[in-house]
């Protein structure tokens, strides 16, 4: 039977790089962080306080987060001599909020900081300069972000801080993932779920995360869950996640016993690691986490204004504010500050003493120059197989069926073998792949899982491409980690439920927005969502699976940053994810149907069709869509059906009738080309929807989105917006349609008012056409109620070529 690990270390012996201890070089580097984390979040001049501290010296808006500091410092000051003796990759992953002046301290004294920021020298002008920069205008932020070296998580935001470590531990193997996780981040849904990954984590070919959960025991003004509990409650907790937790700060000093759990913790890695790469199958590998327990505000004022400040929530942000107008506020400021007793820390210039830049690691072993972090530039382009070997061969244009996402799943089983070798291409997803029809993707490789499972589960080992747990939290944060790290990735998921990463998306755009801004960031490969089980074809699951409102928050983004694409069939699917995977620093979304569509475009028809976002399909308009009297247009695979079906009924019905068809597959081609890359110039948009011609537009979303992009179109009064009208049920699918007036027969009465109103001469044929449609509609719902599906005229509708 495969070993199971125990939660103690196993290394027999003392591996080279033991030794770890609390040393008067240690003492001293833990007091100048400290010092230096202090200093950023008070000062703005005299930072080593040469002269008595006076209120001209502070800041005026005291900002940040004192209280979990001390903790990232001694995290920081035990992994540095780690390195130094062990020569270890290490990314630290930093998850407590606004605690960045503690990064930020090491990332000075280190030197990491001066390589991006060349003003902050290691002398007094640099450390004047350094001391200023925080939470100043221009500066740097109270929470991590990529304006800082090392960064692939901005605390700003709790929760994700834990899947993002694993991520960038997945397919890389010598690299070890520390991760910070303050006790109020703990609380939260999604990290309840990132504890889960390591049995995800193939010790074999993936690298290691080292879970610290710093429990300081408050959060603003409340003890945190984790703070209330005991270190018995603990253990269980955290064996029964699978880990074997080791603690520090609960029977001597943090500094001695973090040591000492940083020794134990890493002889477990690298025993799973070693048993595993020499064939050893490992049942259930219990890897490392420790619990450390320090005071809040550790080493910061015992107390202010008679009350109590280290070890309670007083410390969590900024001790003692009123330094401007309270002198014994001052007083109490400057004598904390005084304790670290700057002055045998720092030279007559300003310049750390020797034995603190002896005690940092050098080059890239500096944990914020740790090459990982900067993954655009160890980011390898995928090798891409041609479309051409997934794509739909048109026999008859609208008379054949295909699944939009099956021909996908053919692509992306394509583009995972070709890239299993680099082992640069991963496909994360809340256990749906096979539900949207990418199920071809697991021809060629598995499931990842490390831990048991039944006998009769498939596709399922502990090496694979395809990461699936049943939360969008984890998988977003898992692609967050392994892009930001240089590789590449796809994450579907149904269409109603991808808004659970909302703000997930929002903190990332972010992210990919500031990186664009630093010239020494380099581009990472795109984040890719391909959204399926759409609303119009949720038949079955009902009203609560119906919601495309995430294409609308994408829209609140930078249009630099982000693309929204909606391919009316398998091809411009094809085309679009082939454009997506190679595209870099932005945030892509695909919507497509995975039931059997109508085929509309060759591939070669495709591609041109996406590459220009938006086109004429003059085959499907009356009189080749010149001198149109409206244009009827289709944004969304089942919205442009229905425009076929309109387009069709037109020409039956009012054959002299000039109607134009028009798709759109990019959706930002239609905003104005200032705010969006692809937004169509003003001459080839006229030239798609002529002026003073109206529009029928039939969109997959909800038509605010729509409604934003032609916001600053002229003359935008003459398109008329079919969307998403937060109507459904459990129905059939065309009911979906007549519900949220995107039907055939609603737009054909649509056209029927506006070519009326347009020429008085077609007003009895608009009647005859309206009165036509509304019969069509009563016959539905007739037809529907007694027998449970679709009109016969509706589930066999083809196109008929002109």
């Amino acid at each position: 039977m495969p070993a199971t690990v125990t939660p103690k270390a196993k290394a027999t012996e003392r591996p080279p790089w033991s030794g770890l201890e609390h040393t008067t070089t240690t003492a001293r580097y833990l007091r100048a962080v400290n010092y230096l984390a202090a200093a950023q979040i008070y000062l703005a001049f005299n930072p080593l306080l040469r002269d008595p501290l006076r209120p001209d010296h502070v800041k005026d808006r005291l900002l940040g987060h004192w209280g979990t500091c001390p903790g990232i410092n001694l995290v920081h000051t035990y992994l540095n001599q780690f390195i130094l003796r062990a020569d270890a990759s290490v990314l630290l992953v930093t998850g407590p909020g606004h605690g960045a002046a503690a990064n930020l301290a090491n990332m000075y004294l280190d030197g990491s900081l001066a390589e991006v920021y060349p003003d902050m020298t290691r002398d007094l002008v640099g450390l004047t300069a350094f001391v200023r920069a925080f939470s100043w205008p221009g500066g740097f932020a109270s929470h991590l972000t990529p304006a800082l070296p090392g960064v692939i998580h901005e605390g700003g935001e709790l929760g994700y801080a834990l899947a993002t470590a694993f991520g960038a531990a997945f397919d890389n193997p010598d690299l070890l993932v520390p991760c910070i996780v303050g006790d109020g981040e703990a609380e939260t849904g999604p990290t309840a779920t990132a504890w889960h990954s390591t049995k995800f984590l193939n010790p074999a070919t993936d690298g290691a995360v080292l879970p610290i959960l710093h429990l300081n025991g408050y959060k603003i003004a409340s003890p945190s869950l984790y703070g209330t509990m005991d270190r018995d409650d603990l253990d269980s907790l955290f064996t029964g996640y699978g880990y074997a937790p080791y603690f520090a700060g609960y029977d001597g000093r943090p500094e001695d016993e973090f040591a000492a759990a940083m020794e134990e913790a890493y002889a477990d890695v690298r025993w799973i690691q070693s048993q595993a790469r020499q064939g050893q199958s490992l049942r259930k590998p219990r890897w490392p986490m420790i619990v450390l327990h320090t005071p809040k505000g550790w080493t910061g004022p015992k107390e202010v204004d008679g009350k109590p400040v280290e070890g309670t929530f007083r410390a969590h942000q900024v001790p003692g504010k009123g330094l401007k107008t309270n002198p014994v506020h001052l007083a109490a400021v400057e004598g904390w500050l005084k304790s670290y007793r700057p002055e045998e820390l720092f030279d007559a210039a300003g310049r750390p003493a020797p034995d603190l830049l002896a005690a940092c690691p050098r080059g890239d072993r500096r944990i914020a120059l740790n090459p990982h972090a900067l993954g655009g530039a160890v980011r390898r382009p995928l090798t891409l197989p041609s479309v051409e070997d997934a794509g739909v061969e048109i026999v008859e244009r609208g008379g054949q069926s295909a699944s939009s996402m099956e021909a996908l799943g053919r692509y992306l089983r394509l583009v995972t073998a070709l890239n299993q070798k680099d082992r640069n291409f991963r496909v994360v997803c809340p256990d749906e792949l096979e539900s949207n029809k990418l199920g071809a993707i697991l021809d060629v490789t598995d499931r990842q899982y490390t831990w048991p499972v039944p006998p009769e589960v498939e596709h399922i080992g502990p090496d694979g491409r395809v990461m699936e747990v049943l939360s969008e939290h984890t998988c977003q944060g898992w692609l967050q980690g392994y892009l930001l790290t240089g590789r590449h990735g796809v994450f579907p998921c149904y269409e109603a439920f991808v808004g659970i990463v909302d703000t997930m998306m929002n903190q990332y755009a972010k992210f990919l927005k500031t990186s664009m801004e630093l010239p020494w960031r380099r581009q990472v490969a795109a984040l890719n969502y391909v959204l399926s089980s759409d609303a119009w074809r949720q038949e079955h699951n009902g009203y609560s699976h119906q919601g495309p409102g995430f294409i609308n928050n994408l829209l609140t983004k930078k249009g630099h940053t982000i693309r929204v694409y909606l391919p009316p069939d398998a091809n411009s699917l094809l085309v679009t994810m082939e454009h997506c995977l190679t595209s870099t620093n932005r945030v892509n979304l695909v919507v497509a149907g995975k039931q059997p569509m109508p085929q509309w475009l060759t591939l070669a028809e495709a591609r041109e069709h996406c590459r220009v976002g938006a086109s004429v399909w003059r085959w499907a308009s009356s009189h080749d869509g010149e001198q149109s009297d409206i244009v009827l247009a289709g944004c969304g695979d089942t919205p442009t059906l229905e425009v076929m079906a309109a387009a069709q009924l037109l020409r039956d019905l009012a054959p002299d009738w000039r109607v134009r068809v028009v798709n759109v597959t990019n959706l930002l081609a239609l905003g104005i080309p200032q705010k969006y890359p692809h937004g169509l110039d003003a001459d080839h948009f006229d030239d798609l929807f002529p002026p003073g011609v109206p529009v029928v537009f039939n969109f997959h979303g909800y038509t605010a989105a729509v409604k934003q992009l032609l916001f600053e179109r002229p003359n935008n009064g003459r398109f008329d917006l079919n969307g998403y009208r937060e109507e459904g049920t459990t129905t059939t699918p065309f009911d979906m349609h007549v519900r949220n007036r995107t039907s055939r027969y609603h737009l054909v009465m649509q056209v029927a008012e506006k070519v009326a109103a347009r020429r008085p001469d077609t007003q009895s044929r608009a009647e005859v056409l309206t009165r036509t449609c509304w019969d069509h509609l009563s016959d539905h719902d007739k037809y529907i109620r007694q027998h449970g599906v679709d009109r016969p005229e509706v589930v066999g509708w083809r196109w008929q070529p002109q």
